[in-house]
């Protein structure tokens, strides 16, 4: 969750350089070409290739979010961008600050679900019924260490004007990309060029919010409590809608089924792969489904 404006990304995904390969996490190689979806682990906030000290924490400047006005003028973004490194950020949603007099007041902002979304699945149905994700788009790219080592692949979220029905609440938000259509010439560096694909970078009125407690203010917490409605003034849970309740309990089945790792277990720079143990449907599943989409287009292959 990011500190200033509080979205929360799980994962990202994007189309890979034929010359670029994207490391598993076993440390094998996956030569994947422009048409290919990949699906990483990244770390958030955008490491610039051309960073030339050891340790990219030592960054000066903020790169968790990048505006969609200035994205071609900073040297941060530009040269990423022109070569092709998009990417489409996945997320439950995320969360915005409206400032009052008496502090700040949070909301969870997400897409509306749809009946379909609120069915469960049959057994052995490959098709994903659950939580539609937030897609948001994004800009990635791969720094390797001066001295040598490890690839680390990192990303930043592009931010635009809120639209009308958020700004009240916040005046940016994230561009979100709604559909597949748009999904797909985002991420299809080979075939539509940057100044097409900014095009596709707007304020988006298809989402829906509502206000939670300031419980999701700890970033120690990390349950379905962040995202129950509340009643303002009162500051008391309302009855939970058909399209929060399903969230609801989505999402704590998905806890139940889904271990967490313990921060230890992961590797501090290393780009993985997501696999996910749990036989039960989590977001996890939606991100393969897509990553194995029929109908996508033939292999086409270019160097960025």
């Amino acid at each position: 969750r990011c500190g200033s404006c509080g979205q929360k990304a799980r994962a990202s995904w994007g189309r890979s350089e034929s010359h670029k390969p994207f490391p598993l996490s076993e440390g094998r190689r996956y030569d994947a070409d422009s048409s290919e979806r990949v699906l990483m682990d990244m770390r958030w906030g955008l490491v610039p290739s051309w960073f030339k000290k050891d340790d990219p924490s030592k960054m000066q400047f903020n790169t968790s979010n990048c505006r969609s006005d200035t994205m071609l003028k900073k040297s941060s973004y530009k040269g990423a961008l022109l070569k092709g490194k998009r990417c489409v950020v996945l997320a439950d949603g995320f969360y915005e600050w409206q400032q009052q007099s008496g502090g700040k007041q949070p909301y969870f902002i997400y897409f509306p679900q749809t009946k379909d979304t609120m069915d469960e699945g049959k057994e052995g149905d490959e098709e994903w019924r659950g939580w539609r994700l937030l897609t948001m788009a994004g800009i990635f790219d791969c720094w390797e260490p001066p001295s040598g080592g490890e690839m680390l692949y990192t990303y930043t979220i592009i931010t635009v004007d809120a639209s009308k029905d958020v700004s009240f609440i916040h005046h940016r938000m994230p561009a979100i990309l709604d559909g597949d259509e748009a999904i797909r010439k985002w991420l299809d560096f080979a075939e539509v060029p940057t100044q097409e694909a900014v095009k596709l970078i707007q304020p988006t009125e298809n989402i829906v919010f509502h206000p939670v407690s300031t419980f999701v203010n700890s970033i120690h917490n990390n349950t379905p409590e962040c995202l129950t409605p509340i009643e303002l003034g009162a500051k008391k849970e309302v009855k939970d809608t058909p399209s929060s309740k399903m969230m609801l309990g989505w999402l704590k089945n998905s806890q139940e089924g889904s271990p967490q790792k313990k921060e230890n277990d992961l590797p501090r720079w290393t780009s993985q792969f997501i696999h996910n143990p749990s036989p039960k449907k989590t977001s996890v599943d939606i991100m393969h489904q897509w990553l194995g989409k029929e109908g996508e287009p033939a292999v086409k292959k270019r160097k960025a």
